[in-house]
């Protein structure tokens, strides 16, 4: 999951080498966090949040197989 969301991100936004995903795990969800430079934040989310709307439908898509929830959180 973090791999798709790093390569999501990079795609996006003006300064891929700023892009940083983590990827934490608790008991019930993974947590992945997503940080961008300040000037890319517009692109990653979009207008009225579609953008980042779509990348956490993406995760969820592709995260069909894990016993846990995923979590995207852009920062």
């Amino acid at each position: 999951m973090k791999n798709l969301v790093e390569l999501i991100a990079r795609s996006l936004v003006d300064s891929p080498d700023e892009v940083v995903v983590t990827q934490t795990e608790q008991e019930n969800a993974i947590v992945i966090e997503l940080h961008v430079a300040p000037d890319d934040m517009g692109k990653v989310i979009g207008k009225q949040g579609r953008i980042a709307k779509a990348i956490r439908t993406v995760v969820r898509a592709a995260s069909t197989g894990e016993q846990k929830r995923v979590i995207v959180e852009i920062r």
